[in-house]
């Protein structure tokens, strides 16, 4: 009875997680109307990176399991963490509005997909006939989102596209970056399933910090800009405590599954904080994204018989 509760506690705690970073874009986007987005990242992350490696101090209490770990995952898998938090949180900040900030996150969000697509070749996993309908049913999700208020053409695409390239540039750079990272952190990463997620999340804040050295920023902080580093660096730590603790006691297949749905979580609570009136062809473009991923994720898994997995679950942004 006793493990039974322990299981269920933990499959919940996942869960939590997910509900927890489906707040980063909305949180995120606002601190960086503030303070921009350099400031914004290096704010959250050396906070949220000095709270997990407390807490690893405390649960490790020893440094052997980073000594242990592959170089070419540490350094590698590192620098795609970076980059592609680096990229996010200026693609974030440059969108022209609250409204293009959700566009660009959802177009972030085609990472699920892209990760199953790049586990064919750097995994050799093999997919069942339902990937191409799922990819093709992510990319018109995609379409939709970047066509609204517009007529749903390639032009109309195009047009909206090169209003704003750097952000959805770097949106979609973000997108491919965490996909590969899901890929190689499983083929590079500790045969223990441990991994440098804190270590990861402080260099971050350090790039973010170096980055806002050489590229000033004007911003002022506030009672309200405090609290939302605040919130979001304590949503960040708790979300990867609570995952980890998900993915070694709880129900994987689950919790994994749920993941999936964190861009309607994450497009639902950045629409009633940002004070975003979503149209329905967003609403559409969304479900069509969370659609496509399950499609993908399900060819694989039926496949291969266990479900995708990786360190970069833990972060679906």
């Amino acid at each position: 009875m006793g493990r039974t509760q322990l299981v269920d506690r933990s499959t919940l705690l996942g869960i939590v997680a997910i509900l927890l970073w489906s707040a980063t874009v909305a949180l995120a986007r606002s601190i960086s109307e503030r303070l921009g987005p350099l400031t914004a990242g290096a704010a959250v992350y050396l906070a949220a990176g000095t709270l997990l490696g407390l807490h690893f101090v405390w649960a490790e209490r020893s440094f052997q399991t980073l000594r242990r770990l592959p170089g070419r995952y540490v350094f590698g898998c590192g620098a795609l963490f970076v980059l592609y938090t680096l990229a996010l949180f200026l693609a974030l900040g440059l969108a022209a509005d609250r409204r293009q900030a959700i566009e660009v996150a959802l177009l972030n969000y085609l990472w699920p997909t892209l990760t199953i697509l790049f586990a064919l070749a750097l995994l050799e996993q093999r997919a069942g006939p339902s990937l191409i309908p799922g990819t093709l049913l992510a990319l018109c999700g995609v379409f939709l989102v970047l066509t609204q208020d517009t007529a749903v053409t390639w032009a109309s695409f195009s047009v909206n596209v090169r209003r704003n390239p750097a952000a959805y540039g770097l949106g979609a750079f973000a997108a491919v970056a965490w996909a590969l990272y899901s890929n190689l952190t499983r083929r590079w990463g500790g045969s223990d399933g441990r991994g440098a997620v804190p270590l990861f999340i402080l260099v971050t804040g350090a790039a973010f910090g170096l980055a806002r050295a050489f590229y000033g920023e004007s911003g002022a902080w506030d009672v309200r800009v405090v609290g939302e580093v605040a919130v979001l660096a304590l949503a960040t730590g708790c979300a990867y405590v609570f995952w980890d603790l998900a993915m070694r006691r709880g129900d994987v297949v689950l919790v994994a599954s749920v993941s999936y749905l964190t861009p309607f979580f994450s497009t639902l609570v950045s629409c009633f904080y940002l004070r975003v009136q979503p149209g329905l062809r967003l609403w559409v473009g969304c479900a069509s994204i969370v659609s496509g991923s399950l499609l993908s994720w399900y060819s694989v898994r039926r496949t291969a018989g266990t479900p995708v997995r990786s360190e970069a679950n833990r972060s679906a942004w």
